[in-house]
């Protein structure tokens, strides 16, 4: 009977290769079901982008399947939907990504679709128009919308005059600013093969997934293709709050946070863990418990710990009724300064861990579950057998190591709090 550890992705079943042009794939195989999921990225992210034109990367990666040099907007989505397919692509601050699924028996298609969006993309005219106004509109939304503006706001002061405190998506003047010739020129600087990854899982040898991710995108050329240039992060100094307000509104948000460990990071598993017991395990860990189950000051509070490759962030987010908004928050700073200095249980560490290890089968029973957990080692230098050897890091991590991350990066007196709401 085959191991838990022998079931999971590793060396003997990932195959990795490189294009002719550098793009590396990913592949692994299951014909347990017909079907295949693709998922990718390249580095073509908000980070390049002029203050003057914020949301250009977004506006860009919405408008790829607006049209290409081969088909209309109607026909690309005609063909996917003809075989029961779909392909998608959005972006980030540092990459844009793809993704899609079909039968197997369709790979070539989607593959083909997938080239030509990212290879030729026509930007139509009456397109771009369809495409800003759905845009415009989604930023008018967000303007009414309490978690978003605190989350907009404590980036802002978080991350100060860094790229990273920019909104991805810009704003209404950005947008409006925005001419096809700019969506042309990103296109034409920052899209290309360098530094593009694609894995592809599912019903297909692995080699015959490279032969036909070849055929596609391997002739692709891009010379003078530009990089991102990511400047340093500059130290939070002291406690810095700010409340946006919008009015008429039943609930305020809240998020608190900090600057965090990175992927890469001997810290990660330590504050993983240490955030899941903080904020997310069972009904929201520690913060939940206090601050909406026992005092009831909140109708959601949570931690998240977003560790990326350049810098990590710690949050608590709270969506509370107005009037609980102070309340609130002197409880959630009462919860870390308690994290700080005590740290967790045995208990609590011995429960999580188990959830950590139980849940890892759980996320890769799907092919796009793997598809993005073959991204994730490539994307953070992992190494192909981090799957197996993933119960042995989580199990690794002590009391002492948590208590040592929390006194690390939780200074109660060096918090962001924004809030947004009445």
């Amino acid at each position: 009977m085959p191991t838990l550890n022998s079931s999971l992705p590793n060396p003997k079943d990932i195959f990795r290769a490189e294009l002719s042009n550098g793009i590396v794939l990913l592949a692994r195989a299951n014909f347990n079901m017909p079907s295949i999921s693709m998922g990718g990225y390249l580095p073509a992210g908000s980070i390049s982008e002029a203050d003057e034109k914020l949301g250009l990367a977004d506006f860009v990666a919405a408008a790829l399947m607006r049209g290409t040099e081969s088909h209309t907007f109607d026909s690309i989505y005609n063909e996917l939907e003809s075989v029961g397919a779909s392909l998608g692509f959005d972006s980030g601050s540092l990459n844009t990504h793809f993704g899609g699924r079909a039968l197997a028996e369709d790979l070539p298609l989607l593959l083909r679709l997938l080239a030509e969006s990212l290879q030729t993309p026509t930007f139509p005219a009456a397109e771009v128009a369809r495409l800003r106004a759905q845009l415009l509109t989604g930023l008018s939304l967000r303007e009414q919308d309490t978690s978003d503006m605190a989350a907009l706001h404590f980036d802002r002061m978080l991350y100060q005059d860094h790229p990273y405190a920019r909104p991805e998506d810009g704003y209404v003047e950005t947008i409006q600013s925005i001419a096809r010739k700019d969506l042309r020129e990103f296109h034409r600087k920052y899209y290309g093969p360098r530094g593009m990854v694609i894995a592809i899982v599912g019903a297909i040898e692995p080699r015959k997934a490279l032969d036909l991710a070849e055929k596609y995108l391997g002739g692709w050329r891009v010379l003078n293709q530009s990089a991102a240039q990511i400047p340093p992060v500059k130290p939070v100094l002291k406690t810095l709050r700010h409340h946006h307000v919008i009015a008429d509104k039943s609930q305020s948000d809240i998020v608190i946070g900090m600057f965090a460990p990175r992927r890469a990071d001997a810290d990660f598993f330590p504050a993983s863990l240490g955030n899941s017991i903080l904020g997310r395990f069972g009904m929201m860990g520690r913060i939940g418990a206090s601050v909406r189950e026992k005092a009831g000051l909140a109708y959601s509070a949570s931690s998240s710990l977003h560790a990326g490759m350049t810098i990590g962030t710690w949050e608590i987010n709270a969506g509370v009724n107005p009037k609980n908004l102070e309340k609130a928050i002197d409880l959630i700073l009462k919860e870390l300064k308690k994290f700080a200095a005590r740290g967790v249980t045995k208990e609590e560490l011995a429960e999580n861990q188990a959830n950590y290890i139980g849940r890892l089968p759980l996320s890769l029973e799907s092919n796009g579950g793997v598809a993005g957990a073959l991204l994730n080692i490539e994307r953070h230098q992992l190494g192909l057998d981090y799957y197996p050897r993933y119960e042995s890091f989580i199990r690794a991590v002590t009391r002492e190591q948590i208590l040592e991350v929390a006194r690390k990066y939780i200074n109660p007196s060096r918090l962001v709090i924004s809030t947004a709401g009445v």
